[in-house]
């Protein structure tokens, strides 16, 4: 085999030290400081190196990564299963030199790295989902809480935690227990539909312990919604330092209205003009005209993507990466599943979205999701139809695609002529001429 690189270096991250290969030399060792991760930036230099690899090990490659690149060095990171040792070979030292030959060689890729921007808003979002879940289980301690006391509330109401939930929920914590003053507090739509079940769910037996529950279940859920709002502050800013560098009023007044966007049922951000703001940064595609995807969707997906899916060459590369292409394990005669641990987050967020088409029934990417559904099972339809929404994603961002949802009739009668083309080459193979009957 041919080297490629010839002034390459490998490096292993632990915990507590970094273990450096250089091809003829010993393996040298540092500490994970700041300040030993100089001396490593400056021990790469003396000897001449120019490119450096190492494994995508947690977040502890994140500053010696920035420290290495700033100092003009070509440093790869690359996915930890791309540089597994033979079993019963494994020690950090080894592992330093294994990497630094790989790399030498040419049989390493690169991992996608966003850019700073990109990754500051990745920072903020990937926090606010974190946030999202907290407070989805302090919603469930409310709905216990509530339980114990019997007020059903959870039975006759869609949202514990939405406005009118919330609303007799802090009347309750607030000393009211007259069920007609909680209906009162309730939407009208609650009042016009529901007022005779509400007011059976919310003759509970009030207890202390129960109170109490309910009101640090309640606090704390109020509390993450608060932190959600920092979160999308900070993603606001950033967004606005993003499309209007130079802080020009009048650049800002071409913002799009929210108008007429998909609106976001759950978890919407609290940002000024989001559509907008990502129109900007995209140029004008405009990802919400694809089935599914929402102006938060699609915040989501440019967090994890960035704005320049140039640098996946084809599709095919793209829904590989985000580890929804379908996979290919033969051996002789027999082709062997295996589960794939390798999901990164944009790739989840397509999942997401296409579990919600399969349930549509106006779309037809959703018919084909249940379509393969009764067919494969579900989980092989979520791959499926995530996979297609991810190439039409990448194909709008890259090559412009004009995308126009036309509905399941148009998908159904594509089925159907290519069930008829079928039918009719099945025959001629057989040597039957088909004919078709038209009934009047």
């Amino acid at each position: 085999m041919k080297k490629f690189r010839k002034h390459a270096a490998g490096i292993d991250i632990g915990a507590k030290q970094i273990f450096i290969g250089l091809e003829d030399n010993a393996v040298r060792s540092f500490e994970t400081f700041t300040e030993s991760f100089y001396q490593a930036r400056d021990y790469l230099l003396e000897n001449n190196i120019e490119t450096v690899a190492m494994e995508a090990t947690g977040v502890y490659w994140v500053i010696l990564f920035e420290i290495l690149s700033s100092a003009g060095l070509d440093v790869w990171l690359v996915d930890g299963r791309q540089t597994k040792q033979a079993p019963g070979r494994k020690t950090d030292v080894k592992d330093c030199q294994w990497i630094q030959q790989l790399h030498s060689y040419g049989l390493l890729n690169r991992c996608f790295i966003p850019d700073e921007q990109v990754k500051e808003i990745r920072a903020y979002q990937r926090i606010r989902e974190d946030h999202i879940r907290t407070a989805a289980m302090h919603v469930n301690h409310m709905q216990k809480a509530l339980t114990e006391m019997n007020i059903r509330l959870k039975e006759v109401l869609s949202q514990v935690h939405g406005a009118s939930g919330l609303s007799i929920i802090t009347a309750i914590l607030n000393g009211e227990r007259n069920p007609d003053r909680l209906l009162g507090l309730c939407h009208k739509s609650i009042k016009e539909k529901k007022a005779h079940l509400v007011l059976k769910a919310l003759e509970g037996h009030y207890t202390e312990g129960g109170l109490f529950a309910l009101q640090q279940a309640y606090q704390g859920y109020m509390f993450y919604q608060q932190q959600m709002g920092a979160c999308d502050f900070k993603i606001q800013q950033t967004m606005e330092k993003i499309n209007f560098s130079d802080q020009n009023d009048a650049a800002k007044k071409e913002l799009e209205s929210d108008k007429g966007r998909k609106p976001v049922r759950h978890n919407k951000p609290q940002i000024d003009h989001l559509g907008g703001h990502l129109l900007k940064i995209f140029s004008g595609k405009d990802a919400t005209h694809l089935p599914g995807i929402t102006d938060y969707t699609w915040l989501q997906l440019y967090s994890e993507t960035g704005s320049d899916l140039y640098k996946w060459p084809t599709e095919k590369h793209f829904t590989s990466w985000l580890g929804l292409a379908p996979g290919q394990h033969q051996s002789g005669k027999q082709r062997k599943n295996r589960n794939k641990k390798y999901r990164p987050k944009a790739g989840q967020i397509f999942r997401q979205i296409s579990q919600s088409l399969i349930e549509s029934k106006k779309i037809a990417l959703g018919a084909f999701g249940r379509k393969l559904k009764s067919k494969r099972g579900p989980g092989i339809a979520i791959k499926a139809t995530a996979r297609k929404l991810a190439i039409l994603y990448w194909r709008l961002m890259v090559k412009g695609l004009d995308y126009t949802e036309k509905g399941i009739k148009d998908y159904e009668s594509k089925v159907s002529m290519q069930r008829e083309r079928w039918l009719i080459k099945t025959a001629h193979d057989l040597g039957y001429l088909l004919t078709v009957n038209q009934y009047v």
